[in-house]
């Protein structure tokens, strides 16, 4: 579909993939280093919830335009 026009709006200037995966990839980073420390078991449990999100949330950015 080389002729689709592609709008150039707010929305998609918003929602373009490149910034939001290094933000879902961050989230998945600081999960993998909440896992790791040994100092709080609370960031410890935190850690799983934050590594989900991150995944989750870098699967659903995958589908935005570039």
């Amino acid at each position: 579909m080389s002729g689709a026009a592609i709008p150039t709006g707010g929305f998609v200037r918003w929602f373009r993939r490149g910034p939001w995966e290094a933000a879902a990839m961050t989230l998945i980073g600081a999960g993998i280093v909440m896992l790791v420390q040994p100092w709080s078991i609370d960031l410890y449990g935190y850690s799983f919830v934050t590594i989900l999100a991150g995944t989750l949330g870098f699967v659903v950015v995958s589908h935005f335009p570039e």
